[in-house]
């Protein structure tokens, strides 16, 4: 897996190692890695996620079978190359975020196989090339890698067709932190305050702030 992925980088301009950051869109059902190239995050691929459980909207308790949304990050410590669902990493759900909302949960993972309880499962397949593209990272000294979710692309046209979803608040807030990566290419450094998101420059391989949103605390 890891020479095949190693070619299909160079011939992009990319190499194995270097830093990751991958976005979630639940409606559409897609993960996207982008990979840091010799000035900015590049897009490398996008995964069709076979599974995942619930609806739109944020995960609120244990056991409401409902995957995430919201800003989440992956340290060394996260991965797992003994899943039981072929490889998985926990993306540290509950969050700063989630913790100040009293949301509860746990072991909420981006792995293979098709099967969710919270989860997205991505194939055995896919999950081998996601895999072995965070932990080239993470070997190459980054020291974690941000995994943000999104109930779908968040577009303003997206955002009109939902205008009518109790989850509308939370979802503005969450568009700030989208549109900061689509307008500046890099994605931020989020923390919390008042309870909410809040966004400031940051490269993804800085390390995060105590209280920043992907924190495990």
């Amino acid at each position: 897996m890891a020479p095949k992925l190693a070619a299909a980088l160079i011939r992009r301009g990319l190499s194995l190692g270097a830093p990751v950051y991958m976005r979630v869109f639940k409606e559409e059902r897609r993960l996207e890695v982008w990979v840091k190239g010799p000035s900015k995050l590049e897009l490398f691929r996008t995964y069709r996620v076979a599974n995942f459980s619930g609806g739109l909207g944020p995960k609120r308790r244990e056991g409401d079978l409902q995957a995430p949304e919201g800003f989440y990050y992956v340290s060394p410590s996260g991965m797992n190359p003994w899943s039981s669902y072929h490889l998985s990493f926990n993306i540290g759900y509950p969050n700063a975020y989630d913790r100040v909302k009293g949301r509860t949960g746990s072991a909420i993972m981006v792995h293979g196989n098709v099967a969710s309880i919270g989860c997205f499962a991505m194939t055995d397949e896919k999950i081998e090339e996601i895999y072995t593209l965070a932990d080239a990272a993470l070997r190459n000294g980054q020291r974690f890698f941000r995994v943000h979710v999104f109930p779908f692309r968040m577009t303003e046209g997206n955002m009109e067709r939902h205008r009518e979803s109790p989850w509308m608040p939370f979802w503005r807030n969450l568009k700030k932190g989208h549109d900061f990566f689509e307008k500046t290419g890099f994605p931020p450094d989020v923390l919390v305050r008042g309870g909410k998101y809040v966004f400031r420059s940051l490269e993804p391989e800085s390390p995060p702030r105590s209280d920043a949103g992907g924190s495990s605390g």
